[in-house]
């Protein structure tokens, strides 16, 4: 199914119903539909066709959303890259990338003055007097009809950019059926309906933020946009708007959690949250349920390469539990070798690396321009996630945390996320990551980073707490407890573990 297609029948079936709020400017489905029609128009007449790369540069804007759909119209591709990432890791992705067009706003301007391309691109900016275009014209240029481009399924629509906390970004092509699929995936495991509103908090770079703002498009819902996210604008937009869904990085609900702006009984309106990108402790699951109240709660496991590996939804009973797989979905928990096929599964209770069927409609093919890291990643029609998890008796999956991540010392084992999950009860921690430090006797020690609620909490306390909760062997019990402030996280919210790995003190 053509992306394009899915935004033109949702203009037709509700052309009044609002589609998008951004400050005190709201657009209409029909107003969007046009203004997508103008902007694809004069992009086709500066030479933008199908399976060209349109780069952007800019924040959660509604400028942000039309441009995704124009590119849907053309067949080319809307690569929305992080403007947060270090100056050489978007020079590479850019490189890589060989864009067409760029289009980019006055924040992100200076980002582009130090990147040498081969051949020049188009440079469409949002502000005058920058680029060789800017959206005013583009929008002047264009009319308000256009037929879309003819595309097939497999044709790539989107390219998002991985993170990059372990390693250089790796480009993700996505194509129409995928998108599709994994939207509707997106609306039916979340159970999102036509009534609902979208508070856009995550970024259009992200896999989250763009699957968010897709089911309410597919939907004829109403996607509030926030392009500086602070408490001050996520307090008046939900002071203003009756919000009724989030899906986030765990550290947005907590952030959301503790400011003192935001209005609880406001928080109450929102009957359906989501959260996904990172684990999330038991204590932050419970706060959440107490202030919002939620009438669905998903934990929603995934990735850039495959939207969904597994969903679960009933946190009170199992929280931080990551549960089956999703609608498109087989999930298997193998072997930790190098070699492991998809055959040699681990019994409940034993720690794996996780791996996802390669058959779901919602997987990509491979990494854009990276033969040997897809490679590495696909094997068998499999795809190996990286990840470490556990079943327990009634098949349900816990994440434990990655394979890079395990902490060997001396001739030991330990999965940091089961001792983080232990840490994470002790009523005066705020947050924890266990990571390994290099030492010369055992190779590498387990190192307990903490954000603790009292400034004289001591590691002997910490210590007597995982000796008396019994689930830690003595070797898995952290050698060295680190008390700080806040943990290092990157844009997306996730933390840089290889900034603890590296710490002194």
């Amino acid at each position: 199914m053509n992306l394009a297609r899915m935004f033109e029948m949702a203009s037709e079936r509700e052309p009044q119903a609002l589609a998008m709020i951004e400050g005190d400017h709201a657009l209409s489905y029909r107003d969007m539909h046009a203004a997508v029609n103008r902007v694809a128009h004069a992009l086709h007449k500066l030479g933008v066709g199908r399976r060209d790369r349109v780069v952007t540069l800019m924040k959660n804007r509604q400028q942000t959303a039309i441009l995704f759909w124009a590119v849907q119209k053309l067949g080319a591709v809307f690569v929305p890259l992080n403007y947060h990432m270090a100056p050489g890791d978007l020079e590479d992705c850019i490189v890589d990338v060989e864009p067409k067009l760029i289009c980019f706003e006055r924040s992100t301007k200076n980002t582009l003055r130090c990147i040498r391309l081969p051949e020049k691109p188009i440079y469409v900016s949002l502000d005058p007097d920058d680029g060789d275009i800017t959206w005013e014209e583009l929008m002047r240029n264009g009319t308000p009809s256009f037929e879309a481009v003819p595309v097939e399924d497999d044709d790539p629509a989107i390219m998002l950019y991985t993170s990059g906390t372990s390693g250089h970004p790796k480009g993700v092509p996505k194509s129409h059926k995928n998108e599709y699929l994994s939207t509707l995936s997106q609306i039916i495991q979340n159970r999102y309906d036509r009534s609902d509103v979208m508070l856009g908090v995550m970024p259009l770079y992200h896999t989250m933020g763009i699957h968010s703002y897709l089911a309410m498009a597919f939907l004829n819902g109403r996607y509030i946009v926030i392009h500086d996210v602070s408490e001050e604008s996520i307090a008046d937009t939900l002071h203003f708007h009756p919000v009724t869904c989030l899906y986030a990085m765990p550290a947005m609900f907590r952030h959301i959690l503790k400011s003192r702006q935001v209005d609880p009984l406001r928080l109450r309106q929102i009957r359906k949250i989501g959260y996904a990108g990172a684990p999330m402790s038991e204590a932050l699951i419970q706060a959440c349920f107490e202030t919002f109240q939620p009438e669905v709660f998903l934990n929603h496991y995934g990735s850039t390469e495959i939207h969904t590996f597994t969903t679960c939804a009933y946190l009170r009973e199992k929280p931080g539990c990551a549960g089956r797989p999703g609608i498109n979905q087989l999930i298997r928990v193998i072997a930790i070798r190098p070699d492991a096929t998809p055959e040699e599964e681990v019994e409940p209770g034993d720690v794996g690396q996780v791996i996802a069927y390669m058959g779901s409609p919602e997987a990509f093919k491979g990494y854009w321009n990276r033969p040997d890291l897809t490679r590495q990643a696909i094997r068998d029609g499999w795809y190996y996630t990286g990840d470490l998890g556990t079943r327990d008796p009634d098949g349900d999956l816990y994440i434990v945390g990655r394979i890079d991540d395990v902490v060997v010392s001396g001739v030991d084992r330990v999965w940091p996320g089961k001792v983080e999950h232990v840490l994470e009860h002790h009523p005066d921690v705020q947050e924890v990551a266990v990571v390994g430090q290099r030492d010369d006797q055992m190779g590498h020690i387990v190192t307990a980073f903490v954000v603790p609620r009292r400034k004289d909490l001591t590691p002997f306390e910490l210590d007597r707490f995982c000796q008396r909760d019994g689930r830690l062997s003595d070797f898995e019990r952290p050698r060295k407890y680190v008390f700080i402030d806040a943990l290092p996280r990157d844009a997306s919210g996730k933390v840089i573990r290889r900034s603890l790995v590296e710490w002194s003190d």
